[in-house]
């Protein structure tokens, strides 16, 4: 195999969760374009099935599973519907994920629990029952979407619940990724900084928030959705062979400050 070559998903399964809009549509398109069948994993049934028609088009082979991450017993049934029905499961990204700003003091107890169930809970049960059938095979890569407010706290917003639940999707990878190593399947993470997604670009309409994170970010700007879904690329591909329980920061520099 070149070197480019190892770049390359042919004949690979794919799966990526929160994959109906943001992220894990780039993701799904960077996968796709690698040569994985990409399953395309989310509860937003329409949106699920706009994203599936857009990436045929351009002629990724894919299909959907409606499921929610944060029903264990849905995930489960998930992975083995995706193992039965193509006979493996090689890829795992890990993009569904929610935040809500809150100070402590006033975030609800259900608006805590949500957070925390979506983006830390939802990410073990995808690991663990697509894990199980990767562990069976003796291969497989697996990307969780953490974020750089695992390692710093944001600013000037507060948003307690968000920077617990990615700190502990980055403990939780290193954890997998020592507990899955002998096996063949490799756990990685990445840290994105501020994305320009749909979700962040509307806080252009907050400039005091908005204006300080890419006053505080190096670089300047946002990040693209691409440039993340290409990092993860990156990670699922045979090209990181020796890379495991990584997390890999693609924020603009702004940790470094």
């Amino acid at each position: 195999m070149d070197r480019l070559g190892k770049f390359r998903l042919d004949g690979k399964v794919a799966v990526v969760t929160g994959a109906a809009s943001g992220i894990g549509l780039e993701v799904c398109r960077a996968l796709g374009s690698a040569g994985a069948e990409v399953v395309l994993l989310d509860r937003d049934a329409a949106g699920l099935a706009a994203a599936a028609e857009g990436l045929a088009s351009q002629g990724t082979i894919c299909s959907t599973q409606e499921a929610d991450v944060t029903d264990p017993a849905a995930m489960t049934g998930a992975a083995d519907a995706v193992a039965a029905g193509r006979g493996r499961v090689d890829v795992l990204v890990n993009s569904a994920g929610i935040a809500r700003l809150h100070t402590a003091l006033d975030a609800a107890d259900d608006e805590w629990r949500h957070v925390l169930d979506v983006n830390l809970n939802g990410t073990f049960w995808a690991c663990r029952a697509f894990g199980r059938h990767m562990v069976a095979q003796g291969a497989g890569s697996i990307v969780n979407l953490g974020s750089m407010s695992g390692i710093i706290v944001n600013r000037p917003q507060h948003a307690a619940s968000y920077v617990a639940s990615k700190g502990a999707v980055h403990m939780l990878t290193k954890a997998l990724a020592a507990e899955w190593a002998g096996s063949g399947v490799r756990v990685n993470a990445l840290a994105p900084g501020y994305v320009a997604t749909e979700m962040t670009l509307k806080m252009r309409g907050r400039p005091e928030l908005f204006e300080t994170w890419t006053d505080m970010t190096p670089m300047g700007r946002c990040g693209e959705p691409e440039e993340i879904a290409l990092a993860a690329l990156y990670l699922a591909s045979p090209a990181a062979g020796y890379v495991t329980g990584a997390v890999l920061s693609i924020d603009g520099g702004y940790t470094v400050w």
